[in-house]
């Protein structure tokens, strides 16, 4: 049996039309449904990715400059308080206070990281947190995350 480039069979010289007919009526169904395959498993990625982000940090909020946000239903004052006991619990050391526009700023500086939080009361019982930090001109969104789950934990246990 020879068979011809196409792949067609050529039998005592004539073309098994069988055999072509076959082969490119199953071919065209298989591709059809690889390509679907294919679209349909693109969509899952992204999908799968957001999910476990929504559940790694829920609540806290990051945008695209490495800042991260997060808001308590909790007055200023006692947000404050938290934050100094998390930052003293990781061993932030170089704390400086100070007041700005009605908001708390708090300073720090650990292992080539400076770090600024920034507290803005919403309302008598809520405040707002917005926290950076900084290695050189790199943004550090995971110690920052860091902090305001350690404040989180602060806060729960009082």
């Amino acid at each position: 049996m020879e068979t011809r480039l196409d792949g067609t069979d050529i039998r005592n010289g004539r073309i098994d039309p069988r055999r072509s007919a076959v082969s490119s009526a199953m071919s065209k169904p298989i591709a059809l449904l690889l390509v679907a395959g294919a679209a349909g498993l693109a969509g899952c990625v992204p999908l799968a990715i957001t999910g476990a982000g929504v559940g790694a940090a829920a609540g806290i909020t990051h945008t695209m400059g490495g800042i991260t946000y997060r808001t308590f239903t909790a007055p200023m004052p006692k947000v404050k308080n938290a934050t100094m006991v998390a930052l003293n619990k990781m061993g932030i050391n170089g704390v400086k206070t100070s007041k700005a526009e009605g908001n708390e700023v708090i300073l720090a500086n650990t292992t080539g990281r400076e770090i600024e939080i920034q507290l803005e009361p919403l309302s008598q019982n809520t405040t707002r947190m917005r926290t950076v930090a900084r290695n050189g001109f790199f943004y550090d969104s995971a110690t920052a995350t860091e902090i305001i789950i350690q404040t989180e934990k602060v806060l729960g246990n009082t």
